[in-house]
């Protein structure tokens, strides 16, 4: 599903224009993406927690060389699936 299938699934749903729909998927992105740049995590209760993990720095192999390289410290974001969500995959 693409950003484009749930504008059009919100637009259904909600009865609103697809601009309308396009704009509040946006804004919701972009929310989550402002706390998330803060550090802070996001729980969707029954859907999951977007959440920021630290990567400590670390020592790695070029594959073409096998010279050792240095790999720096890093931010990376992370989803935990809630329970409602599990149960629905299953």
């Amino acid at each position: 599903m693409s950003k484009q299938d749930l504008v059009e699934a919100l637009v259904k749903k909600t009865k609103v224009s697809k601009n309308q729909a396009n704009e509040m998927l946006n804004s919701v992105l972009e929310e989550i993406t402002k706390s998330m740049k803060k550090g802070k995590d996001v729980t969707l209760t029954g859907f999951g927690t977007f959440s920021v993990v630290k990567r400590k720095a670390r020592q790695g192999v070029n594959p073409k060389t096998g010279e050792k390289i240095k790999i720096a410290a890093t931010k990376a974001p992370k989803f935990k699936a809630g329970k409602k969500l599990k149960e629905a995959v299953k």
